[in-house]
């Protein structure tokens, strides 16, 4: 299975706590290794900061660029979709796979994501039995069988690891 590293952590953009830690423990039993990194930030602001290493994120051992980001749509101020409008919208962080998981199932949210070059959507369900398997779902797909550009972390076939069955 995928280690995420401190090399390339898995960024999480979501301001609310409960679904922070449900996502985390969602992961956890899913059998993803927490031993590492997820990088979490509860705003687009700090996020888009992290990812262009701005301030206090400017050295680049300790701001390494994510695997894969976890996108939130609604949060305060700067909102989820602007947050992915600027990272496919910027040649070095385009490569990035951004998957949302966020409570809206409005189709013109869907289409406007999947436009501004989200790799993936998702609802989160509200029972927690169907979150946690939508989690497992997505930990299998995203760090298990997908084959990420190396440029953006070393997931899928860079880590030999995943295929070991």
């Amino acid at each position: 299975m995928f280690d995420a590293s401190e090399n390339q952590p898995v960024m999480m953009i979501e301001d609310n706590d409960d679904d922070y830690e449900a996502t985390i423990r969602a992961m956890k039993a899913s059998g993803y290794n927490m031993h590492h990194n997820i990088k979490r930030f509860d705003n687009g602001s700090d996020a888009l900061s992290y990812l262009k290493r701005e301030g206090e994120y400017a050295d680049e051992n300790n701001s390494p660029r994510p695997g894969v980001i976890l996108l939130d749509l609604n949060m305060p101020g700067l909102s989820g979709q602007d947050v992915l409008t600027e990272i496919k919208s910027n040649e070095v962080l385009k490569e990035i796979p951004v998957i949302i998981l966020t409570t809206s199932a409005n189709e013109r949210d869907v289409q406007a994501c999947y436009a501004a070059g989200a790799n993936t959507y998702v609802q989160k369900p509200v029972n927690i039995d169907s979150f946690f398997d939508a989690i497992k779902k997505l930990t299998q797909y995203w760090f298990d069988l997908a084959i990420l550009p190396q440029g953006s972390g070393k997931i899928g076939a860079a880590n030999p690891d995943i295929f070991k069955f």
